[in-house]
């Protein structure tokens, strides 16, 4: 049995505060891997404003290939439409029916949680991994958590961690992590204005952006 981490996500595009993010957790937590999950199109964002899946299928490929803990799955870029993350655990857990996963997220995207499709299902049938975000420190998430636990058999563990943590599903972990002030939004915006994106995307990554011109 493995014990794989999904990180999902638009990679829109994808930077060095994914990496660092999934870089961090493999540090603190005892995963056997993390997948990178690039969605096809994202519940919830703007498709107007995102690249072509392939693009972005290809740029998280770029940026994980020295971090061998760090794979990327193609479940959700092959499958067109909406990318739910109920549907893709499914998927996986037909496919790997002895691991066991653990959704990783930021603290700002687990504040919408109960807009996820089938969430009460969801927190069911996985563990999440909460990591710090700037600007939502774990404190704002206490109603959402209490919420959420008086619906389900949930254990919240953090965000003091013990050295060696035992993963367990239907359970919550908070883990504080430091990661560089990055953001796609951040990139997108400084390659219309033509200024530099060096140092926030690996360098395969800046040269395929700039290959295919893309956000401009």
């Amino acid at each position: 049995m493995a014990l794989i981490g999904l990180f999902g996500g638009t990679f829109n595009p994808v930077h060095y505060g994914h990496i660092r993010a999934a870089e961090e957790v493999l540090a603190h937590l005892p995963l056997d891997r993390i997948l990178f999950i690039p969605s096809y199109i994202p519940p919830h964002k703007d498709s107007r404003e995102v690249v072509a899946v392939e693009h972005r299928l290809k740029m998280v490929e770029i940026a994980c290939q020295n971090h061998p803990k760090i794979l990327v799955s193609e479940i959700e870029a092959r499958n067109p439409g909406r990318s739910y993350s109920i549907l893709t655990l499914k998927k996986l857990k037909e496919i790997n029916k002895e691991d066991q996963f653990f959704f990783i997220l930021g603290s700002d995207a687990f504040m919408e949680i109960e807009t996820w499709k089938d969430y009460t299902e969801l927190l069911k049938q996985c563990a999440f991994v909460v990591i710090s975000r700037p600007g939502y420190a774990f404190e704002m998430l206490g109603k959402v958590i209490e919420r959420i636990k008086n619906n389900n058999s949930l254990k919240v563990y953090g965000p003091e961690l013990p050295e060696k943590v035992e993963l367990k599903e239907e359970s919550i972990y908070l883990l504080k992590i430091r990661t560089p002030a990055i953001s796609s939004s951040e990139i997108r915006k400084r390659l219309q204005a033509g200024l530099s994106i060096s140092g926030l995307v690996p360098p395969g990554v800046e040269d395929y952006i700039h290959k295919f011109n893309l956000y401009k």
